[in-house]
């Protein structure tokens, strides 16, 4: 089936593909600050490494919890399909030792939000001479109800992995959503990284967020959706 794109000209570049058969074509270029919904979060347009992105950063308490940074994306409606991004994460200066500069993508978000399904990458894990931080360099996380302390706790090992990540370089991360599973792809990797097969909330048709957790800047560009 012949796929339809539509792009934005400049600023953070995303494309939502849909079925040529009749059906409309969304396309957001974040030129103008509102089409961000910010919660906890700044953000601008920048040039990093060569591309133009959005900038965002952690404006939020230190005790706010997995849900509350989030620059949700207006217009955005998303149930089942494949969400395709470049992203950077790296710790803001001055933060302390143990934040990993925290960064992903939260999908199914609901108007308030207080309910959605996110994957997030701690990239300052990924080359980690400790095997155990290694180990928890992707996380899937699920709010209300399933921070990633219960998760791990409850659950160890099943909803997160080890990916090769560098802090503040660009990732690319592929998000493929259908029901209650989602597989996370990291650096364009035929095989995923994290696989999730009990999605922890109601099945229903939300928006996209850009997601960071406490200390971070993170980046993201190119930002591709296909329902």
């Amino acid at each position: 089936m012949k796929l339809l794109r539509l792009c934005a000209f400049s600023g953070l570049l995303l494309c939502v593909n849909r079925p040529s058969l009749g059906q409309s074509m969304q396309g957001f270029g974040l030129q103008d600050p509102a089409q961000l919904e910010l919660h906890n979060v700044s953000q601008e347009q920048v040039i990093y490494r060569g591309r133009a992105a959005i900038r965002v950063v952690d404006k939020g308490a230190p005790d706010l919890g997995d849900a509350g940074r989030l620059a949700i994306l207006h217009g955005s409606s998303f149930q089942d399909g494949t969400i395709d991004v470049d992203l950077t994460g790296d710790t803001s200066p001055g933060a302390p030792e143990g934040f990993r500069g925290f960064v992903g993508i939260a999908f199914r978000v609901t108007p308030e939000p207080v309910r959605f399904e996110c994957f997030y990458l701690r990239p300052k894990n990924g080359r980690s001479m400790d095997q155990l931080q290694r180990n928890h360099s992707a996380q899937y996380i699920s709010l209300p109800g399933f921070p990633w302390q219960k998760l791990r706790s409850e659950s160890p090992g099943k909803y997160e992995s080890y990916v090769d990540l560098i802090p503040g370089q660009w990732t690319h991360v592929k998000i493929q959503v259908s029901g209650t599973s989602a597989r996370l792809y990291v650096n364009g990797a035929e095989q995923p990284t994290l696989v999730v097969n009990d999605l922890k909330q109601p099945l229903n048709q939300g928006a996209i967020a850009l997601w960071i957790g406490p200390g971070t800047i993170a980046h993201f560009s190119n930002l591709k959706v296909t329902p």
